[in-house]
């Protein structure tokens, strides 16, 4: 053989021969990550829909199974994606095997446990994705000093973490998205995280840190977002925190910063959509330079100690503002007037305050205006009639104001108020009859259907916040229901007779009319409110039998008619009887039961029109009957797709306040246990 044969001849073997070594090793690599993968199936304890169980098969290539993907080059495992599966057990250390894995996404499962340290080590992993599981477990104190470098998003939010967030955070220096909100992190935020400065979102909200907010946060620059809400943050706001110019959303709520809010430059801020700095500790005016956020949609600095006036300038901010609350401060001055036509106010929360003088009627300008709420203020002037006109709005709230005059002068609209689902004018001083013309034209409160609102409505009606007196008692309200309707017209010096037209509102919840100077009969059409929960009439000059329809109101579960001149028996029947005397008390003409007073003497043969009124209480409870079980269906089919409802927008309301989800989630995690429950049942 000569030297060129040769040659070649070594030179083919070994090329052959390195095709073998690299064969066997890429098979040897396959079948790294195929155990490790097993291994990983193994600690499952529940696949409720039984993917994994039928797809993840010994046999079967595992590039091919679902929620794993390989790369072509080196056919190594590189993504990992098994979420929302409602998968239950524990993550295998073996899963750190993986070492070609870039994206690592176990999220909105029941996994429970520690998070592997193995996780820790992967030196390849870009995106980490463990949010909305069971884990519990503090985080590594050097978690990204020896690898995770390449790291870039880090979501391990609702868990049950706990411990200290390490400093060691800082050598992931490529993150751009960290959140590790709602679990139970405790202790300081370290300076260091100034260091990420690639950051566009941080979310740290709902945990237990504590401290000042370090100054060093005011490093990043990049940061789009940032939510350190519902914590323990003390200490007064940083001036730094205005060197984040990209900042679109800030969410301090729910912490106990005190001292002013720092005056800054606001026009470096042009971009910043929402500011929430509600319920916490802060003093001084509020800065006129806020006026400058052009771009700002809302704005909460509600439930702090706030005074001075409201500045002139709200009303101009108003053309991109579409909330505003400043309710429960020590505000004082007058509503400003300057609200200019292109007004996008869909919410106004001004209660709670000390502000004065009349109610500007610029805001008929804001005809997106869906909720204005002026209570517990000095407020004066006449009914607001010009605002029947505004096309969206569903609650006006008006109570413990200087209000006075009538409330029925002749409407300008052929449909006044035509959304309106809360009217709370109580505790003022409003004379005359009760406004008949409102009660025949209150569609929302006439045959109202339940039904899913688009995504503006969901918005809109979890940004709620009131405060209504609600069967006797103040109870606050965090959101509004579609279906939820109230009128509270007490306190005042209405008088003359309640009027016919009052039953037309059959979708009503709740009726107030007590302390005022009532007179005439209570009208028998109030049975025709079917939906009736709550009923107060107490306190006026009322006269004459209660109506037997009152019977009907199957749904009843506040009664009170005391302190009237009534008369005759207590129609008899399943609903009145469930009430006590103290429903009653102060009409010296009523007798029977609850009453300890007895009724004269009949024959003890009820009556034609006892008889049919019974037959309609029976039928009304069959109804009754019927609606809670399709009640309960609606509200087992919300909770059922809750996960679904939640997504097609929840991302969304979490970059304003991040209320809708929690309300999920608090469900979730008892429904989780049940789960676990049943499993352990299983098992045994």
């Amino acid at each position: 053989m000569d030297r060129s044969s040769l040659l070649y001849f070594l030179v083919t073997s070994l090329f052959l021969l390195q095709c073998l070594i690299g064969y066997s090793s890429a098979n040897l690599d396959i079948n790294t990550d195929r155990s490790s993968l097993i291994s990983f199936k193994s600690r499952i304890s529940l696949d409720p829909h039984n993917i994994l169980t039928r797809n993840w098969s010994s046999e079967s290539n595992i590039c091919s199974w679902i929620g794993v993907t390989c790369d072509s080059r080196y056919n190594r495992v590189t993504l990992l994606n098994i979420s929302s599966m409602g998968l239950v057990g524990t993550i295998a250390p073996e899963i750190g095997n993986l070492s070609f894995l870039v994206s690592l996404n176990l999220s909105e499962n029941s996994f429970h446990g520690p998070i592997p340290s193995s996780i820790f080590n992967m030196s390849f992993l870009e995106v980490l994705n463990l949010r909305n599981n069971s884990l519990s477990c503090s985080l590594p104190f050097d978690m990204c000093k020896h690898n995770l470098h390449r790291l870039n998003k880090l979501h391990i939010s609702y868990n049950a973490l706990y411990g200290e967030i390490p400093s060691s955070l800082e050598h992931c220096s490529k993150l751009d998205y960290l959140s590790l909100r709602s679990n139970n992190f405790s202790g300081h935020l370290p300076a260091q995280i100034g260091n990420l400065t690639l950051l566009r979102v941080l979310y740290l909200g709902v945990n237990n840190l504590r401290g000042n907010i370090p100054k060093e946060i005011g490093y990043l620059t990049n940061l789009l977002r940032l939510s350190v809400r519902v914590n323990e943050f003390s200490g007064s706001l940083p001036k730094e925190i205005w060197n984040m110019t990209s900042l679109t959303n800030l969410l301090l709520s729910n912490n106990e910063l005190s001292g002013p809010i720092p005056s800054p430059n606001f026009v470096n801020q042009s971009g910043l959509h929402a500011l929430d700095l509600y319920s916490n500790n802060l003093i001084g005016e509020i800065p006129p330079s806020i006026c400058y956020l052009g771009s700002l949609l809302i704005l909460d600095l509600s439930r702090n100690n706030l005074e001075g006036s409201l500045p002139d300038c709200l009303g101009n901010l108003s053309m991109s503002l579409r909330m505003l609350h400043v309710d429960e401060n020590k505000l004082t001055g007058a509503i400003p007037s300057t609200f200019t036509k292109g007004c996008k106010l869909e919410l106004i929360h001004l209660n709670g305050n000390k502000l004065e003088g009349t109610l500007p009627q610029t805001l008929n300008n804001c005809q997106r205006l869906g909720a204005i709420d002026i209570g517990d203020n000095e407020i004066r002037g006449a009914f607001p009639f010009w605002m029947e006109t505004l096309p969206q709005l569903r609650i006006l709230v008006l109570r413990s104001n200087k209000f006075d005059g009538t409330m029925t002068v002749a409407s300008n609209s052929e449909q006044p108020f035509p959304k309106l689902q809360v009217l709370d004018a109580s505790h003022n001083a409003f004379v005359g009859s009760l406004p008949d013309i409102y009660f025949k034209n209150f569609r929302s409160m006439i045959n109202v259907k339940v039904k899913m609102n688009d995504d503006g409505d969901i918005l809109f009606h979890d940004m709620i916040d009131l405060t209504l007196t609600l069967k006797g008692l103040d109870q606050f309200l965090d959101r509004l229901l579609s279906t939820f309707t109230t009128i509270d017209l007490s306190s005042n010096k209405f008088s003359e007779s309640i009027p016919l037209s009052l039953g037309n509102l059959n979708s009503l919840i709740f009726l107030n009319l007590s302390h005022n100077a009532l007179k005439g009969h209570i009208p028998s059409s109030l049975g025709g409110m079917k939906f009736l929960e709550s009923l107060d009439l107490s306190s006026n000059k009322l006269d004459g039998e209660i109506p037997s329809g009152l019977a009907r109101l199957t749904f009843l579960s506040k009664l009170n008619l005391s302190m009237n001149n009534l008369e005759g028996q207590i129609p008899q029947s399943t609903q009145l009887s469930t009430f006590g005397d103290g429903s009653y008390v102060g009409n010296e003409g009523l007798c029977g039961f609850p009453l300890t007073k007895k009724c004269e003497k009949s024959d003890g043969k009820p009556s034609p029109q006892q008889v049919e009124s019974d037959r309609e209480i029976e039928w009304d409870y069959v109804f009754a009957a019927a609606g809670y079980v399709v009640g309960i269906g609606i509200f087992s089919w919300l909770l059922l797709f809750c996960r679904s409802f939640r997504y097609k927008y929840f991302e969304r309301v979490e970059d304003v306040f991040e209320k809708i989800f929690e309300r999920c989630q608090r469900w979730k995690k008892r429904e989780r246990r049940r789960r676990a429950v049943r499993n352990q049942a299983r098992q045994k």
